[in-house]
């Protein structure tokens, strides 16, 4: 498949073409290896763009590869507009870049903006004085009198969100690792040097950005304490449920109102490059369709927000869906949603939810019909399930600071399987920084690309049927039916309207199409059963309808 002529850029000239996307991400420690060192990498990627063409998908979103010390996996970045070695050079980017778009793929990097690794010559500079050039650029604050901690702020991975320096005699915060400092974005200077850094990606071609932490930018000037929060409002959303983490309400250190202001600048910088776009990760647990409607509200700010409903633990019955969407059009009336079910961050959905493979491609087929664009972690079109990493195999710190009751997040990022001919399933000729699952192996990538009646071929009809649908990739939703055995909403754009039906049940459903005329589509990768009484939905299949006074 790659011995196909390409023109030299097969992108469309659709500068709205975020809108309804598919976006494939990428964890590129584990997709493809092409050194030898155990480790994927971006030569790995290029080698394996042909993969993500042919699946369909409209980008890619590649997690950080930038030099990083690796203590959170590239989300510690040490140097903002360079690769680090063990995943190649700047060149291997431009390469990268270049093939994509040969292959119509377009490009997202993972940008992280809300904090550095404590090993960034920023950083460096800051903690040797109160008064250096760099001294403002990140949140320091002093001790209260007993020495304590400046409020009660927590971190993410667990204790406080305040580490003691002993150099500046004050503490810095950190809403991840204590070697992630915050940075200041009331310091404009801050703000002015991430958007060049932005700038220096957008010239080197990429198509957008995948916001890490996009709500954690701004924190409250006046370092107000967190207030509890009432235990039957608890969640874990944002952090899992061993974590106290949990137990405050976040109101002041993050979800700041100023970030607004930086996002206004960040997205006009995106409209110097007509097609950009900046998809922002809201990690917030009590308001997240609220900040979400903010980020996302007109067209001076975020293109859309990467939405947590469906990374939860809390499996998606019709009625659990149906009032996500009712939530979702009554509180973001005008921004727009990237819905996701697994990331390198959560347990695969295929454990998470307990799923067989029959509800997986429901599911799927679900995902793909919402109103909203989509992300489909690498593996999930492979049916991958959470693999076991025992704990001297374990890499994740978060994993290592709660195990056992939480294991971490490595369990989802374990090596890509390619073959099955391969002890490390074609991911690398050594052994990989993760363990492959066997399990894995026995769902290769090679052995489904063969079998029409593989999940990877159910993905690849989905996404072709999607596309071929503007109602479903940009249009309104309407929900009509949400209950315990069945899901059903209606898509609308420019006139051509789409009745899509998921059954939820073990049972055969009856199915009611909406008053007027319809016609059953034939193009989706589901069954149906139609007879002299009327159209029967088997257990776990999916119907979708056109007007026929429409052309969909």
């Amino acid at each position: 498949m790659d011995t196909v002529a390409m023109p030299a850029n097969a992108l469309s000239d659709d500068t709205d073409w975020w809108r309804g996307a598919a976006i494939y991400q990428i964890y590129p420690r584990s997709f493809q290896d092409s050194n030898g060192d155990g480790i994927g990498d971006l030569s790995g990627i290029i080698h394996r763009l042909p993969y993500v063409a042919e699946l369909g998908v409209d980008a890619i979103w590649i997690s950080p590869f930038f030099r990083s010390p690796m203590l959170d996996f590239g989300y510690d970045v040490s140097d903002y507009r360079d690769v680090d070695p063990m995943f190649g050079t700047l060149g291997d980017f431009d390469a990268l870049i270049e093939r994509a778009h040969q292959l119509g793929v377009r490009v997202i990097i993972d940008l992280v903006l809300s904090h550095t690794s404590d090993q960034h010559p920023w950083f460096r500079e800051s903690r040797t004085s109160r008064d250096n050039a760099k001294s403002d650029w990140y949140v320091w604050a002093d001790p209260k009198p007993d020495g304590s901690p400046p409020n009660n702020w927590l971190s993410i991975f667990g204790g406080s969100a305040w580490e003691w320096d002993g150099e500046r005699m004050q503490y810095y915060l950190h809403n991840f690792l204590s070697e992630q400092p915050d940075l200041n974005f009331h310091n404009p200077d801050v703000q002015d040097e991430l958007l060049d850094i932005t700038r220096f990606w957008l010239e080197r071609g990429v198509d957008g950005f995948r916001l890490d932490t996009v709500n954690f930018y701004v924190h409250d000037r006046e370092l107000r304490d967190n207030p509890p929060l009432p235990e039957e409002e608890r969640n874990d959303n944002t952090a899992p449920s061993v974590n106290p983490y949990n137990f405050q309400d976040h109101l002041y250190d993050k979800s700041q109102p100023e970030n607004l202001d930086f996002l206004r600048r960040f997205r006009a910088l995106l409209d110097e490059y007509p097609g950009s776009t900046a998809v922002g990760e809201v990690g917030e647990s009590q308001r997240g369709m609220e900040v979400q409607a903010a980020y996302t509200a007109g067209d001076d700010l975020l293109h859309m927000c990467y939405d947590f409903a469906f990374l939860a633990n809390a499996y998606p019955t019709g009625e659990h869906v149906g009032d996500i969407l009712e939530r979702f059009n009554r509180i973001v009336t005008e921004g727009w949603a990237c819905w996701a079910y697994s990331n390198h961050d959560v347990v695969r959905h295929a454990t998470r939810w307990n799923m067989d493979e029959a509800r997986l491609r429901l599911y799927a087929g679900l995902l793909m019909s919402l109103k909203g664009s989509v992300c489909l972690y690498q593996g999930e079109e492979l049916g991958l399930t959470e693999a076991y990493v025992a704990y001297e195999d374990l890499q994740d710190p978060y994993g290592k600071r709660f195990w056992p009751k939480f294991k971490g997040r490595d369990g989802a990022r374990t090596p890509f399987p390619w073959t099955r001919d391969n002890r490390n399933g074609g991911f690398s000729d050594e052994k990989p920084w993760l363990p492959v699952a066997m399990e894995h192996v026995q769902r290769a990538a090679q052995e489904q690309a063969t079998d029409q009646g593989s999940t990877l071929q159910f993905y690849k009809d989905m996404l072709a049927f999607r596309k071929a649908h503007p109602a479903i990739l940009k249009g309104s939703i309407e929900l009509i039916d949400a209950d315990e055995n069945r899901l059903s909403f209606l898509r609308t754009h420019e006139g051509a309207r789409i009745f899509c039906c998921f059954n939820l049940s073990d049972e055969e459903q009856p199915v009611t199409l909406p008053t007027g005329s319809w016609s059953v589509d034939r193009g989706a990768p589901f069954s149906i059963t139609e007879t002299a009484d009327g159209i029967i939905l088997p257990p776990h299949q999916a119907l979708f309808a056109i007007a026929s006074d429409a052309q969909a």
